[in-house]
């Protein structure tokens, strides 16, 4: 990472295929389709039909605001913990409000309703950090992409373990976030990147989550784009490697 500049830093997470937000996942160049074979002299027989694709559906007694976003403006405490149980273990985040308003009422709101239950860390990249964010269900995912909200002004740094919402633009904070790998983020500090919280406890279960790294279509790791579209069904079938967010608990 040393080597990396800083406009390289922030197009990693600004580029909308790389995005908090859940603007248009550019899809990856599409290989050149084979010639067509000569058409038979009989029509084939029809082909069997394809096991319909895997969707995740939304369990019953589900929280509402899942699918409505208007239900989900509770205004946050001044200061809480959250409580991350995950496929690797527990660590602890400390929200201050006062660092970013906006990020933690929609963080605060989010864990309350349930929506990072089950949710991947699907990009995650050494050296730099570990984000997540989109939901395991398309018709929770199809709701939130553009429930945006306003930019917090940066008054803390992105340093080791700092929490903050991932963005591709002013004003465009959806749901996803990145937790820092390293105090050389600070350079994001400059592009609108606002930290307003940090972990307090199990910063080595961070440190041994599955590196995904890049996302598709410029590394190895998932298509934001599919996995908007298809859940987790998608990290199943392709990034069987990947850990999760069992769920997230507001501590007293």
């Amino acid at each position: 990472m040393r080597s990396l500049s800083t406009s390289l830093l922030a197009c990693l997470l600004l580029f909308p295929a790389c995005s908090g937000t859940e603007e248009p996942t550019p899809e990856p160049t599409p290989k050149e389709a084979p010639a067509p074979e000569a058409a038979p002299e009989a029509a084939p027989e029809a082909a069997p039909e394809a096991a319909p694709a895997k969707v995740w559906t939304l369990p019953e007694g589900h929280h509402p605001a899942l699918l409505d976003p208007s239900q989900a403006t509770e205004t946050a405490p001044e200061s809480f913990k959250a409580r991350f149980e995950t496929t690797k273990g527990v660590f602890v985040v400390q929200v201050h409000r006062d660092w970013a308003p906006n990020g933690a009422d929609r963080f605060y709101n989010l864990i309350k309703i349930g929506f990072y239950e089950n949710a991947g860390f699907f990009r995650t990249i050494p050296g730099f950090m570990g984000q997540f964010g989109i939901s395991a269900y398309p018709k929770v995912s199809a709701k939130w992409r553009n429930a945006k909200i306003e930019d917090d002004p940066v008054k803390e740094k992105n340093t080791r373990g700092r929490l903050t919402f991932a963005t591709a633009g002013p004003n465009t904070r959806t749901t996803q976030l990145f937790i820092n790998f390293t105090d050389r983020n600070v350079t994001l500090d400059g592009q609108g990147f606002s930290p307003f919280g940090e972990v307090i406890e199990g910063m080595e279960i961070v440190d041994s989550l599955h590196m995904t790294g890049e996302g598709a279509p410029k590394g190895p790791g998932p298509n934001q784009g599919v996995l908007q579209s298809r859940g987790n069904a998608y990290l199943e079938s392709d990034f069987p490697e990947i850990d999760y967010i069992k769920k997230i608990t507001l501590v007293e």
